[in-house]
């Protein structure tokens, strides 16, 4: 069972995820090089991936992925900024005061 801030932070986390509204989104170098079909495709993973598991997804937030797609291995991964982009957020709960910041990279690039 979850507590409510962390059914918060998820449900923040799901919204960003799937509409990129709320947050930033950045492609490694590695990704924007295998090409716009491929770009497209792995977005389209990244906003209704759903395969969390303990092993994935140990605290529960829905802040990390990973799959293939076209023969790469992707991981997409949520970081909670404070609202300035200076430091850690102090509360991810909280979107007031916390910028989401996505990261989509190749797994090599990790």
């Amino acid at each position: 069972m979850i507590n409510d801030k962390t059914e918060t932070i998820r449900r923040l986390n799901e919204v960003f995820r799937r509409s990129f509204l709320g947050g930033k989104v950045f492609l490694t170098e590695g990704v924007r090089a295998l090409g716009d079909d491929q770009v497209r495709a792995i977005i389209r993973h990244v906003r209704i991936f759903d395969a969390f598991t303990p092993d994935n997804d140990p605290h529960q937030e829905h802040d990390f992925g990973a799959f293939d797609e076209g023969g790469s291995r992707v991981f997409w991964k949520i970081d909670y900024f404070d609202a300035e982009m200076e430091g850690v957020s102090p509360d991810p709960a909280d979107p007031a005061v916390t910028t989401r910041v996505m990261t989509v990279m190749l797994a090599e690039e990790w």
